[in-house]
């Protein structure tokens, strides 16, 4: 491949800005063929890449999406958006972990963007939004091979104890068969009553306090905790003192540098998360 030249990268800004005023009029083929030009004069520019993936998320080109957003990955290694494009991606082909995954590098490289003072901010809220689908989406299919392996498990039981039943019933006599009919009844019913116990213990929901963030009243995932040692999530303070600089509690004049991660509290969120996905909705 020829070396590019500056006038490649122009031509390559030309399309570029061509393919954002498609993209903005809603036009996305036409955005998702400017761009494509823009990449084939100026192949070593990541967010080119970056900006195709989004026009092929409004066109529900999953595969394409995930494409551009690992080589765009691959010329920028920090790079929030290609990380977020590739978690919307992976969700919408039910690849929960993966997007997971993909959301929560989203998010590092977002609160970095924040802390340098960059352009960061403004994402911060629906990055937060998708690691919590994704954790939700995350915990739901391990809920459900967890409940099919659980009906599994009482099927083989069942059949176990109908066998032993049978067994029985062709060793004792013909007055004994009723009580041995009865005696296994029962203990089928048991193990289906306990089975059924066990699935409803598992859907027993409640919400911890310490979770719930004083703001806008949603589960928790990124806690900072202020000067005054109150914790919330990082977007919704964040979105607070973007409308007034002041602490929640006290009204004192508070930035976003006096924030600091809660670190203990995020394990704590991580782990109820990660067990209980349904929270995400509370």
């Amino acid at each position: 491949m020829a070396k590019d030249t500056p006038q490649d990268a122009a031509r390559a800004l030309e399309y570029k800005e061509k393919g954002n005023r498609c993209f903005q009029s809603g036009d996305y083929h036409g955005a998702d063929g400017f761009y494509t030009n823009a990449i084939n004069a100026d192949p070593s520019n990541p967010l080119l890449y970056t900006n195709r993936s989004m026009s092929r998320l409004k066109l529900a080109h999953w595969d394409d999406v995930i494409t551009d957003s690992l080589h765009a990955i691959s010329l920028l290694p920090d790079n929030m958006k290609a990380y977020y494009h590739l978690a919307q991606a992976q969700i919408a082909l039910d690849q929960p972990g993966a997007a997971l995954v993909s959301a929560k590098k989203a998010h590092e490289y977002c609160v970095k963007e924040v802390q340098s003072h960059a352009k960061g901010a403004g994402s911060m809220g629906v990055i937060t939004e998708l690691v919590l689908r994704c954790k939700k989406e995350d915990w739901e299919r391990r809920e459900r091979t967890r409940e099919k392996n659980r009906k599994g498990l009482v099927g083989e039981m069942v059949k176990l104890l109908e066998s032993q039943r049978d067994r029985v019933l062709g060793e004792v006599d013909t007055g004994e068969k009723e009580d041995v009919e009865t005696e296994y009844a029962e203990k089928i019913e048991e193990v289906r009553r306990m089975a059924a116990e066990v699935g409803l213990e598992g859907r027993r929901r409640k919400v911890p306090d310490w979770i719930i963030d004083d703001i806008t009243f949603s589960v928790m995932h990124d806690p900072v905790v202020t000067r005054t040692g109150q914790s919330y999530e990082r977007a919704s303070i964040m979105e607070h003192l973007k409308r007034s600089p002041t602490d929640p509690l006290t009204r004192e004049p508070m930035r976003v540098e006096d924030l600091r991660p809660n670190l203990a509290l995020r394990a704590a969120c991580e782990e109820f998360l990660h067990e209980n996905g349904w929270a995400v909705d509370w």
